[in-house]
């Protein structure tokens, strides 16, 4: 197995997303202005009929369309033990339901780790995959996201947490 990175990118009702994966499975879903960095890849290999881009683009489409819930694919997480747990913990959190930072980071069994949890978050290398999108601030409010605030209220409104 090489640590080759392929990739293609999809159209979504939030603007183009780029997918990457490994033979592992994926790596990355970077939004269209995603900040340089953010997620550090090596080059990229354009392959949209990759099996773990297809499946992801595949899942990402029946999201959008409505059709899906959560997601099933193979995960290629790199991070710190930290970073990793706090990314996991992000898929227990329900479509349709939000959770603050706080609450994550009790997840985690750090309830004093709330920062530490919002600078993980911040760095969730699988965006909607792993809803970060889903966690607010204390008070219940839009904070800091990836893919701009516009996005996540947009995310929010699809699942059925904000109205319109």
């Amino acid at each position: 197995m090489t640590d080759a990175h392929y990739c293609a990118v999809i159209d979504s009702p939030v603007g183009a997303l780029t997918i990457v994966a490994t033979d592992a499975g994926l790596r990355a879903v970077l939004w269209e202005d995603d900040a340089a960095g953010r997620v550090p890849l090596p080059d990229l290999v354009t392959d949209p009929d990759h099996p773990v881009v297809a499946k992801a683009a595949t899942q990402l489409s029946e999201y959008f369309a409505g059709t899906r819930t959560d997601f099933d694919l193979p995960m290629d997480l790199r991070g710190t033990e930290f970073q990793v747990a706090n990314w996991l913990a992000l898929s227990e959190i329900a479509y349709g339901s939000t959770a603050t930072y706080g609450e994550l980071a009790g997840r985690l069994g750090r309830p004093r780790a709330a920062r530490a949890t919002g600078a993980a978050t911040g760095r969730n290398p699988l965006s909607i995959v792993l809803p970060c999108h889903r966690v607010m601030g204390r008070d219940g409010s839009l904070t800091g996201f990836a893919g701009g605030l516009d996005t996540k209220r947009w995310l929010l409104r699809h699942e059925g947490v904000l109205s319109s």
